[in-house]
């Protein structure tokens, strides 16, 4: 298993970056990790462990800032890690990539470069949503389709419904249409389409609707909504927490669950490669968790299984 990772891309790589590495090499020695960027800073920053043989370098010479323009810094910035990481992906010279960088680019990278799976009409990503009774559901468009057609929700749904089965170990997950009502007539013309349609999906344990007050009561597996939604949802998901507990000071078990650093990353589902967006502001814990994902992404031969679902 060849797993590429942006040592470059994160507002505290690549110190923690490496630090996530050493973390993995102690779990894993199953992997091949290919690490991308300035290479004797990396070096220096793994010590000993930087002979490893389990590690591959490739030197980069450019930089992507978090807030320049994606499609400007692919053209501009060919010797960049993370244009380097989508090239060897793309040249079948690793297996899976994965960035806490520029998350535009990424976006860019792994549509454009990568491109989505035959029959995918937009690929998605999803986000981990806490559930009262501990564990984790999943919902998704969380920001990269803010408009979309029945079809498109339809397709979430497939493709969330699989990363619940692999990646969290769900069997049979159940999947629910975000709505303002449990009725199948109710909602707008979007979500009454997507209803039907979801209805009829074989690919899919779909259970109907639920409302904005179930999202965390253990309703179901697979939440699906269109990306605008979803995005304000995640957002104010965040603001809750960063108000109660950071700012009122205010303890809460089930609330620390919604602080983002906990939270590695998430792939890009429906593309044809594994591709794993972080978040910019991942540490050694964060870089770790990618790492591991990726490698149940890759034991798990998730995304051959979404080809296998949408092939004709």
């Amino acid at each position: 298993m060849r797993i590429a990772l942006d040592m470059m891309g994160g507002d505290y790589a690549p110190e923690q970056a490496c630090l996530g590495v050493l973390s993995f090499l102690e779990l894993h020695t199953d992997c091949q990790l290919f690490l991308l960027g300035n290479q004797p800073v990396i070096e220096q920053l793994l010590g000993k462990e930087a002979s490893n043989p389990l590690l591959t370098y490739i030197h980069t010479t450019e930089n992507i800032g978090m807030d320049e323009h994606p499609i400007r810094a692919i053209k501009e910035k060919p010797e960049s890690s993370i244009v380097t990481g989508f090239g060897l992906l793309a040249k079948d010279v690793v297996d899976v990539f994965m960035s806490s960088g520029n998350t535009g680019v990424m976006l860019v990278g792994a549509t454009h470069m990568i491109k989505a799976i035959d029959g995918v009409l937009r690929p998605s990503i999803p986000t981990p949503v806490p559930q009262i009774d501990g564990r984790y559901s999943v919902m998704l468009d969380v920001g990269i389709n803010a408009d979309c057609k029945p079809e498109n929700l339809n397709q979430f749904a497939t493709l969330g419904s699989i990363y619940a089965s692999e990646l969290l170990g769900i069997n049979n997950p159940t999947v629910a249409l975000m709505n303002i009502g449990e009725e199948e007539g109710k909602g707008n013309i979007l979500a009454q389409a997507a209803y039907l349609l979801m209805k009829e999906n074989k690919h899919i344990n779909f259970i109907g609707n639920i409302e904005g007050r179930d999202t965390v009561d253990n309703k179901a597996d697979v939440i699906i909504t269109d990306g605008f939604t979803g995005n304000i949802m995640l957002k104010f998901a965040e603001s809750l927490y960063d108000v109660i507990q950071v700012k009122r000071n205010i303890g809460d078990e089930f609330l620390d669950k919604f602080n983002h650093r906990l939270y590695a990353g998430v792939p890009v589902l429906g593309i044809n490669k594994p591709v794993i967006v972080g978040h910019g502001v991942s540490d050694k814990v964060s870089f770790l968790g990618m790492l591991v994902m990726a490698r149940r992404m890759l034991m798990t031969k998730m995304n051959d299984k979404i080809k296998e679902s949408f092939a004709v």
